[in-house]
C-alpha cells in the first residue's frame, strides 16, 4: 500500500480519537506531538503553515494563525481562500500544496481559533491555484471521502455534484469556525469557568449567547456571550433562568415554588438573586443593553 496514503490514513484516524477525547478544537502542543506511525514521530504542525512530515514527499496539514501574517479567509463561493507561503509562487512549500492539488490528495486544515488552540477539519482538498493573487482555493469534504481518495470513485463523480457537495460541506465548516472561534474567546474571558456555578471543567462548558445568534443583533462578540456549563445554559436558554442588566441571577418565580430534589434546589433555585462572575476584563463583561434585550423576555415568558 502507498505510504503516502497510509501516514494521511493514519493521520485521519488518530485525528478522529483526539477529537472524540477532547473535542474538534485542540491544542497546538497534542499537535506538535503528533502520532507514532512505523517506530516514527509524525507531527501535525510546524511553525511553517504548510506542513510536511519527512516520512512523506508532499504537504500533509495547512494552518492558519490567529494571528497570521497571511490574508487567509472564506470565500464568496462558500470555498476557504488559504494564501501562498511569501510571495514567491515557486517556493517549495507552494510547489509541494500545487503538487497536491494536482494529485486529489486529502489534507488537514487547523484553524486557530486562539493562541494555542485550533479547529481541526479534514479532509480539506486544494481546488485551485490563483498565482496572480498568491492564493490556493480549498474546499472541505466529508470524512469517508479521505478513506476512499486513492480508489478513483470521487474523481468519478460529475464534477458539478462533486462541487456542489463540497462547497455547502464547506460553508457548514464557516458556521462552526464562527462557532468555536466565539466558544474559545468567551470561555477564555471567563477564566474557563461557569458564570453562575464556578464550575471549570471546560469540556462541560458552553458560550452561550445573550441575543441569539439568529437575531440581527446576535452579533458573535465576547460582549454577547457568557460562560455556563450545560445545566445552567440550557436553562437560560429556556428562560428558567435569567440575568438582570447589572447581573444579577433571576430565577423564574414559578421555578422558585417547585420543590422537586437537590439539583433544583442547589443547582437552581439558590442561584437566586447571585450576581454573576465577570470576566477579569471590563472590556469583556456582557454587554448591558444585550442583558436588558434578553432580561425582558426572560421577565415576559
Amino acid at each position: 500500500m502507498d505510504l503516502d496514503f497510509q501516514v494521511r490514513t493514519a493521520a485521519f484516524t488518530w485525528l478522529s480519537e483526539q477529537v472524540s477525547l477532547h473535542g474538534d478544537v485542540l491544542p497546538r502542543a497534542l499537535l506538535v506531538q503528533g502520532f507514532e506511525f512505523h517506530s516514527e514521530r509524525i507531527p501535525l504542525v510546524s511553525p511553517q503553515g504548510i506542513f510536511k512530515p519527512k516520512i512523506i514527499d508532499l504537504p500533509l496539514s495547512i494552518t492558519t494563525s490567529p494571528n497570521s501574517p497571511y490574508d487567509d479567509y472564506l470565500g464568496r463561493d462558500d470555498f476557504l481562500i488559504y494564501r501562498y507561503r511569501g510571495q514567491d509562487p515557486d517556493h517549495r512549500d507552494n510547489v509541494g500544496l500545487r503538487k497536491a492539488y494536482l494529485q486529489k490528495l486529502p489534507l488537514v486544515y487547523f484553524h486557530g481559533v486562539e493562541p494555542g488552540s485550533y479547529l481541526a477539519t479534514w479532509p480539506v482538498y486544494i481546488v485551485g491555484d490563483d498565482q496572480t493573487h498568491l492564493s490556493f482555493k480549498v474546499s472541505v469534504d466529508d470524512q469517508p471521502a479521505a478513506f476512499g481518495y486513492a480508489n478513483e470513485c470521487i474523481s468519478k463523480q460529475p464534477v458539478g455534484i462533486t462541487e456542489a457537495r463540497r462547497a455547502y460541506i464547506t460553508s457548514t465548516v464557516r458556521i462552526r469556525i464562527h462557532q468555536r472561534v466565539f466558544r474559545e474567546k468567551v470561555l477564555n474571558a471567563y477564566r474557563c469557568q461557569c458564570a453562575f456555578c464556578r464550575l471549570k471543567h471546560r469540556e462541560l462548558l458552553d458560550a452561550a449567547h445573550i441575543i441569539p445568534d439568529n437575531f440581527p443583533e446576535g452579533k458573535p462578540g465576547i460582549e454577547n456571550g457568557i460562560s455556563l456549563c450545560k445545566l445552567h445554559h440550557a436553562a437560560y436558554d429556556r428562560f428558567i433562568l435569567g440575568v438582570t442588566p447589572d447581573y444579577v441571577i433571576q430565577v423564574r418565580k414559578d421555578v422558585l415554588e417547585e420543590d422537586d430534589g437537590p439539583v433544583l434546589q442547589h443547582g437552581l433555585k439558590e442561584l437566586h438573586n447571585a450576581k454573576i462572575i465577570l470576566p477579569a476584563s471590563q472590556g469583556n463583561w456582557p454587554s448591558q443593553a444585550a442583558l436588558e434585550w434578553r432580561y425582558r423576555r426572560f421577565m415576559n415568558f
